[in-house]
């Protein structure tokens, strides 16, 4: 059991940071340009689309859960991500990334390291916010699902199906508060039964953001060991 967590945290950090920040930026998704499939879903999705380029930016407070049933992992971990245009700073599981638009700085407090590398946007594992917004622009099904009440709040479920064969992902569902519009969480089923989810804690906008909110200040890392990758 301990072996198996372990193995995983090991391979996991960059790996998790990966798919949340791409599940979190989902939640910021334009869905614009998905092929219609279930027009419900996709009127749905363009009113959520609507509310959030309403706003200069977005901070979200979120969870994320990791469970295997089989292999008795259950995971819990919080972070949070700050958006606004082509930038963001993204905090999870004691590691914090901010991308300024042009460089992406990983800082690890735990070994005392920051890492600079410029974005390839021709590289498919670069984390950009241009591509997560094409996401689903292709090779997935989608169309209306259940509808849950949660706490007074009516949450409506969009089902994404990949079309390919060879995903790994077997579902991914999309719950969307009704009343407000905002993604309420996000929850992805794996073939091999590992099911993830984000679930959004807070969702605040247009928030008053420090000058250098996406700036990398170096003098506050003295002691770091800065590798440049570029």
């Amino acid at each position: 059991m301990k072996a198996k967590i372990q193995e995983i945290n090991n391979n996991s950090i960059t790996n998790m940071t990966k798919k949340c920040f791409q599940m979190a930026v989902i939640l910021l998704l334009s869905f614009t340009s998905i092929q219609a499939q279930d027009k419900k879903a996709k009127d749905l999705l363009n009113e959520v689309t609507s509310k959030i380029k309403s706003y200069d930016n977005i901070v979200i407070d979120f969870k994320y859960s990791l469970n295997n049933a089989k292999e008795n992992i259950n995971q819990d971990s919080k972070g949070n991500v700050t958006m606004k245009g082509n930038q963001y700073v993204l905090n999870f599981m004691g590691v914090t990334k901010i991308f300024d638009g042009q460089k992406t700085y990983t800082i690890v407090p735990e070994d005392e390291e920051v890492t600079i590398s410029k974005v390839n946007e021709k590289d498919d594992n670069a984390i950009t916010p241009s591509k997560m917004l094409t996401f689903f622009n292709s090779g997935y099904k989608y169309n209306m699902d259940i509808v849950q009440n949660v706490k007074g709040r009516k949450i409506q479920y969009i089902k994404l199906v990949p079309t390919s064969g060879k995903d790994q992902r077997k579902e991914i569902l999309l719950g969307i508060d009704v009343q407000t519009k905002h993604i309420y969480n996000l929850i992805e089923t794996g073939k091999n039964g590992t099911k993830t989810t984000l679930t959004v804690n807070s969702f605040k906008t247009n928030q008053p953001l420090s000058k250098n909110q996406f700036t990398f200040v170096a003098s506050k890392y003295p002691k770091y060991y800065i590798n440049k990758l570029d």
